[in-house]
């Protein structure tokens, strides 16, 4: 069942409302403020024309999502209000801009001054661990945006949800913020059903981390161009490296677990690179129409170079042999291609004798720690502010998201039901295929599927 049907199956349980705590009663302490929106506006899905027709004709209205920002009225009483701020998961540029964001808007909007800064993701919220909480003020975020990584530190692992409930009473804390990916989030779903069930009233409030940009219905993700932008910089290097010596290979594998977006992006960004391979795309390594014979055919032709970009997630099949291991989160650990593909290169052009030399990248975590830089830094403050404004509106279960300039509330249970994935036939895709021209290398084979909308 597609991810479409899957949804338009159970609208009821996949609804794309918010959930509430209860009634906004409580004057917002913000003052002379303008932009104040009502509970009544939304923000429609798509601008895909056709998408937009067929959701509507299934859904019986235009598909939309709540949209976020300041309220009037608000649900949480700021005088009694005390915060815990969790980042979890890998690490991922923004981190710190996210977390100085959330604290300088509950501050200077709300004037909440009880915030938790809770240690080392959500095992921070388990008493046997001992990792004592930090208090956050901005004066002691003022700078942490210059810095790469969390302030917080993360990590990975699930807990017992009702152990990190009973936690949050304990703290009296009725307002939780967690920056996570899609495992995180999940988490913070699972938090917010507990506290429903047990009738608490503390809003659960995510912003999507995710370096790889999998999540759906949420836009681009934070730290997703910072990725790109560091990626441009070691593609640069290997197109130099392989321009080095005859036959040079320049190999970089980047980030992309089960989506290739980092890897099409610096393609894109980056028109030296003649091979993107990326886990959407089913390629063989043998044959004729394999990626050996692609590059050897390269060389053949007169070039003399090569670059080629890989997403970690990518041709795991070619390696189906080696064994299945996991992280603490339950997630299967991707093999490495990287060095798969270096290793078998190289011993490809041994076997016919040929020249080449292959040089090899992984840039991954010097990628995944920067700070984030440009619009990306502005993207994590935004997002910040509207989850804070969600929180103070008695919103829960949700996530921040953004259509263009509009800011979204989203189901948690929506934006992580599947990942997004490169549709091979997205004008993303035909666009880099122009770029990196690899379909002639491919002999004309480069596997493209036409995505056709049920």
């Amino acid at each position: 069942m597609s991810f479409l049907e899957r949804i338009l199956s159970n609208p009821q349980e996949y609804t794309l409302d918010v959930e509430k705590l209860g009634e906004c009663k409580i004057p917002s302490p913000i003052r002379n403020r303008s932009d104040f929106i009502q509970d009544h506006e939304r923000i429609i899905v798509t601008e895909n024309q056709k998408l937009l027709h067929f959701l509507t004709k299934k859904l019986g209205e235009e598909p939309s999502f709540e949209r976020a920002g300041p309220h009037q009225k608000i649900f949480h009483d700021p005088a009694w209000s005390r915060v815990a701020i969790v980042t979890a998961g890998g690490l991922c540029p923004g981190l710190n801009h996210v977390i100085k964001g959330l604290v300088e808007i509950l501050t200077f909007d709300y004037n909440i001054r009880t915030i938790y800064g809770i240690r080392y993701g959500y095992a921070g919220l388990i008493p046997s661990y001992g990792y004592e909480p930090l208090m956050l003020n901005p004066d002691n975020v003022d700078t942490i945006h210059e810095k790469g990584g969390t302030v917080l530190g993360s990590s990975r692992g699930q807990q017992d949800t009702s152990e990190l409930v009973d936690t949050l009473v304990r703290m009296n804390i009725n307002l939780l913020f967690c920056a996570g990916g899609d495992g995180s989030l999940r988490c913070a779903h699972d938090i917010a059903m507990e506290c429903k069930n047990r009738k608490l009233n503390i809003s659960v409030v995510g912003i999507p981390k995710t370096i790889d940009n999998d999540l759906q219905f949420v836009g681009r993700s934070f730290g997703f161009e910072t990725a790109v932008l560091e990626a441009t910089n070691i593609i640069r290097a290997a197109h130099t490296e392989a321009k080095g010596t005859f036959n040079g290979i320049g190999l970089v594998k980047l980030m992309g677990r089960d989506s290739g977006f980092i890897a099409a992006y610096a393609t894109l960004a980056n028109p030296v690179v003649n091979f993107c391979l990326i886990p959407e795309l089913d390629f063989e390594l043998d044959g004729k129409h394999g990626l050996l014979e692609a590059l050897n055919r390269r060389f053949l032709s007169g070039k003399d170079h090569c670059v080629i970009v890989v997403a970690e997630g990518a041709g795991q099949k070619l390696i189906a042999d080696e064994p299945i291991r996991k992280d603490a989160s339950g997630n299967i650990l991707k093999k490495d291609i990287g060095e798969f593909l270096k290793n078998r290169i190289t011993a490809y052009f041994q076997e016919t004798k040929q020249i080449a030399s292959v040089k090899y990248f992984d840039p991954s975590y010097t990628i995944r720690s920067v700070p984030a830089r440009g619009t990306d830094a502005i993207r994590c403050y935004m997002l910040a502010r509207n989850a804070v404004h969600a929180a103070m509106a008695g919103r829960t279960d949700c996530v921040v998201g953004n259509q263009n300039d509009w800011y979204t509330l989203v189901p948690i249970k929506l934006a992580t039901l599947e990942r997004q994935k490169v549709s091979l036939s997205s004008d993303l895709w035909r666009a880099l295929m122009d770029a990196t021209g690899q379909a002639v290398y491919f002999n004309g084979r480069a596997k493209v599927v036409d995505a056709v909308l049920p």
